[in-house]
């Protein structure tokens, strides 16, 4: 894994995503298969015992993150995985937004 320091957006990103656990949508079913998909592929374990439905959304994005920006793929298999990251990232930031403007906490510019 390689060395990394958290971005200015990157950390916007995981403070705009709720603590808790949200409904995505119709996005579901790619972010937590794109979860399965590197956890498998690169032989890790980003939440022990929690079910998919149960990880925090600021959580997940973070842990998401910090893959995406340490991770070397080493097989096609891998690559596959991890080129999946910056789409479900996006995801789960863009949702978080929605989630946020509908609870009122946006700001009108």
């Amino acid at each position: 894994m390689k060395d990394y320091i958290h971005g200015l957006s990157e950390q916007r990103m995981v403070k705009r995503a709720p603590n808790r656990p949200i409904d995505f949508g119709v996005d579901r079913d790619y972010i937590f298969s794109c979860l399965k998909d590197v956890e498998q592929s690169f032989g890790l374990q980003g939440f022990p015992g929690l079910a998919p439905q149960q990880i925090p959304a600021r959580m997940l994005i973070q842990q998401l993150i910090v893959w995406w920006r340490t991770l070397e793929p080493a097989n096609a298999t891998q690559q596959t995985a991890y080129a999946r990251l910056p789409g479900a990232i996006r995801l789960i930031d863009t949702i978080s937004a929605w989630w946020a403007e509908h609870a009122g906490n946006a700001h009108e510019d």
